[in-house]
C-alpha cells in the first residue's frame, strides 16, 4: 500500500468517524492538512468507494475473505475397518 493510498485510507476513517460526508474535497483536506503529498486520483477513488458501499460494513469485515478465509467444516471422523492380520486368524502363511 502506498502512502497516499494509506493517508486517504486514514481520512476516510477519520471522516466517517465524525460523521461526516466523505467526499474527495473532504479528503484532499485532511490529506493537505497531514502534510502529505498524494497524487490527485486517490481522493477521487476513495470517495467513489465511500459512495458505493458502507464504510461501516467494510470495517467490520476487515480481514474477512471469501471462502478460503473461512474456516473449514468439521469433517466426520470415518473409522476404517482395521485390517485383520493372520495373526488374528490363528494361521500364517509362513508357518
Amino acid at each position: 500500500m502506498s502512502c497516499g493510498e494509506l493517508a486517504c485510507t486514514y481520512a476516510c476513517l477519520i471522516l466517517h468517524d465524525e460523521d461526516i460526508p466523505v467526499t474527495a474535497e473532504k479528503i484532499s483536506a485532511i490529506v493537505k492538512a497531514a502534510g502529505v503529498a498524494v497524487e490527485r486520483y486517490w481522493p477521487l477513488l476513495f470517495a467513489k468507494l465511500a459512495e458505493k458501499r458502507n464504510l461501516s460494513d467494510l470495517i467490520v469485515n476487515v480481514g474477512a475473505g471469501g471462502g478460503a478465509a473461512a474456516a473449514p467444516a468439521a469433517e466426520e471422523k470415518k473409522e476404517e475397518p482395521k485390517e485383520e492380520s493372520d495373526d488374528d486368524m490363528g494361521f500364517s502363511l509362513f508357518d
